[in-house]
């Protein structure tokens, strides 16, 4: 079975992860004809969900585990019914090299015709017991489908991962199952030879390069392309791929370039998308993180973004930019639970295993209203993935600052250089960047 390419970022996606797939499956399609499909690791976040919307552009295909299901090994057999002359089962075995699907019809399969079950019939029509004595060939030809059918084949659902049953399968005597959907109904055919070297499906990375943020499974499938802006943590591969990090503010940035060096333009929606991921990723430029790569290539967007014909007709870089950053902000609309699941990054060190979420407000000094219940929230983080500590980074955009709510605190991190708060959080002047900022920060401590 041929599968497409999916292109996809981290896991708990946000602006510039889902805009960098979006963006690079565009580019691909255009310029390559590719067969690829742009996807997400997680529910998108209020802020991309507004752009979206706002775009009129749908939200990309979820793809949480790379595992081949048994979907992708199914083989899509004629089938005859219970009550047809077993001659149609017949034609479709001679074409399929031995086996007939006989399903009912609701499309519930009933059994199967197979070298076993057809002996046992003849068995039974001339063996020591005979059922007809004379019985020929063009006899059992027109008894019904029923009579010669297999109902004792074992039955998977098409969306259950292969490996979690291939054991099962493998035991089995029969040779062949059933691939049914989730009603129930049938979907096709597997034999055993089929579940040993499944298609792998194929992946191209954007916005990230480290396994543990990546999509589940991601050993069992393909990587075929790596393009990102983040440090090296990449998974190992079998063969070479095409692998791309740059130290720029915003994958978008990358996706923007490769379009230009293909002498290529965007339409307004997947220019204005690209723009948001900029915008959202270096906090329109203000970041540390910002380059004049990230500078030239949202000017670039805004020329293809802002038409006479299009959304924008009415927006500026700085009008939309206020939009973008707005609706990712505040502590009071999401439960605590779901802002510190929603936009996280894990890190491992030789000593720590600890996570750092972060969210954009508009007033550092929300974060009172909700401490407890964040700090709860991040417990209860850290419980559930086996941290050390967790960290969420509260930024507020206005100001360029950020105020820091550390879970389970190691001592060592008492050396942070910010001012720590009556309140336990430390206040972190002109930090806005997790990745250029505080990751370092932290790192340093705990990695001496």
């Amino acid at each position: 079975m041929r599968l497409p390419t999916y292109v996809i970022g981290h896991m708990n996606p946000d602006m510039d992860s889902i805009s960098a797939a979006i963006g690079y499956t565009w580019l691909l399609r255009e310029r390559d004809g590719a067969d690829v499909i742009a996807a997400r690791n997680g529910v998108i976040n209020k802020q991309t969900a507004w752009v979206l919307d706002f775009l009129g552009l749908e939200v990309p295909f979820l793809l949480s585990d790379a595992s081949p299901r048994f979907e992708v090994v199914a083989h899509r057999f004629d089938t005859a019914t219970p009550d047809q002359p077993l001659s149609e089962a017949w034609a479709i075995a001679s074409r399929t090299g031995g086996i007939a699907p006989i399903v009912d019809s609701d499309e519930i399969p009933f059994g199967m015709l197979t070298g076993n079950s057809l002996f046992d019939l003849i068995n039974q029509m001339t063996g020591p017991n005979p059922q007809k004595i004379n019985a020929t060939v063009f006899d059992m030809l027109d008894l019904p489908c029923e009579q010669a059918a297999d109902r004792t084949i074992e039955k998977f659902n098409k969306n259950t991962r292969i490996r979690d049953l291939l054991k099962k399968a493998l035991r089995e005597e029969s040779n062949e199952f059933w691939v049914v959907d989730d009603q129930g109904k049938y979907f096709g055919v597997v034999r055993q030879r089929d579940l040993l070297n499944p298609p792998r499906i194929k992946l191209i990375l954007v916005d990230h390069n480290e396994a543990q943020q990546s999509i589940a499974s991601l050993e069992e499938a393909e990587l075929i392309e790596i393009l990102d802006h983040h440090r090296l943590g990449n998974p190992p591969t079998n063969s070479p791929i095409r692998f791309t990090v740059e130290p720029v503010g915003s994958t978008s940035t990358l996706v923007t370039e490769r379009m230009l060096e293909a002498a290529l333009a965007p339409p307004p929606e997947i220019a204005g998308l690209l723009m948001a991921g900029i915008i959202s990723d270096t906090l329109n430029l203000m970041s540390p993180t910002t380059t004049n790569r990230d500078r030239d290539a949202l000017n670039r967007l805004a020329r293809w973004a802002f038409s006479t014909h299009s959304k924008f007709k009415h927006e500026t870089t700085e009008s939309f930019a206020e939009k973008v950053l707005s609706a990712g902000t505040g502590l009071g609309t999401r439960p605590a639970k779901e802002i510190v699941t929603g936009d996280i990054k894990v890190y491992e060190t030789s000593n720590y295993n600890f996570s750092i979420s972060q969210v954009e407000v508009t007033d550092s000094y929300e974060l009172n209203e909700h401490l407890d219940d964040l700090s709860d929230a991040l417990k209860e983080l850290r419980e559930s993935k086996g941290l050390d500590f967790s960290v969420i980074m509260v930024t507020d955009v206005v100001r360029g600052s950020s105020r820091l709510l550390i879970d389970n605190q190691p001592a060592i991190l008492d050396d942070l250089p910010y001012r720590r708060s009556p309140d336990g959080t430390f206040l972190a002047e002109d930090m806005v960047s997790r990745k250029k900022q505080l990751v370092p920060a932290i790192l340093s401590l705990l990695e001496g």
